[in-house]
């Protein structure tokens, strides 16, 4: 009889296991890397914002123009790596709202990446007025006046593409919006790294885009529990074209 209960109580607790078992989440991958550079990177120049001195003020030394923005190592700031073929997953754009903001007389930050439809909160942080000019190709364009103290501009993109955006009050201000289909994406920083996680097992097209040099792609397979390399570089020459 002892032997009936204990048979019976393995069992029960055998049944646990492979329910807790089949419940857990399964094992994701990563693929990171890094993006830089070979040859002679231009030169960038200081901007000048002495028609704005008080947004001039709060800049010294000057900032410079964030075209080309290179750190140790070789490295490309502000690249765009995202997840664009394979991921096998149908996403919902996210509630979360991306913020850009204005201050200094400067986009913070000068790439921003969001999901198709993600809502996008644009904000005046400065004493001064901005006229916000988003330039698509695909979706709709739009030029709104933004003077100190109003409510940010609430919007959304329902196409994916690249947007450059400006100022048209201060030439200098300039940024793109990184509209995705993808919910994998990372900017790079000064040390030109990213990381893309939370990845199912399976084969991936990875894209990189640097608003001077353009897009590059290659295939990624990863495993579950895997992190996988995925480097990328760009021929540069010291003059822009």
């Amino acid at each position: 009889m002892r032997r009936y209960v204990l048979s019976l109580a393995f069992v029960v607790f055998a049944s646990s296991a492979m329910v807790v078992l089949a419940g857990s989440p399964a094992a994701t991958g990563t693929i990171e890397g890094k993006v830089t550079y070979t040859g002679t990177p231009p030169k960038m120049k200081p901007i000048d914002m002495s028609k704005e001195p008080v947004c001039a003020k709060e800049h010294n030394p000057p900032e410079l123009i964030q075209t080309v923005t290179t750190g140790p190592g070789n490295a490309l700031e502000y690249a765009v790596v995202y997840v664009s073929a394979g991921s096998g997953e149908e996403t919902t754009p996210p509630s979360e709202t991306v913020k850009f903001d204005q201050k200094g007389c400067m986009y913070m930050p000068h790439v921003l990446a969001m999901e198709v439809n993600q809502p996008l909160s644009i904000a005046n942080n400065d004493p001064v007025a901005h006229n916000i000019h988003p330039m698509p190709k695909l979706n709709t364009e739009w030029n709104k006046s933004q003077p100190p103290g109003t409510p940010p501009i609430e919007t959304k993109w329902d196409k994916a593409e690249f947007i450059s955006v400006k100022c048209n009050i201060h030439p200098w201000m300039h940024g793109y919006f990184a509209v995705l289909k993808s919910s994998h994406y990372a900017i790079t920083g000064q040390d030109g790294s990213f990381s893309l996680k939370g990845l199912s097992p399976g084969k991936y097209t990875v894209t990189v885009w640097q608003e001077q040099y353009g897009f590059q792609s290659q295939d990624v397979t990863v495993g579950a529990g895997e992190t996988k390399p995925a480097n990328f570089s760009y021929k540069v020459t010291p003059y822009l074209f």
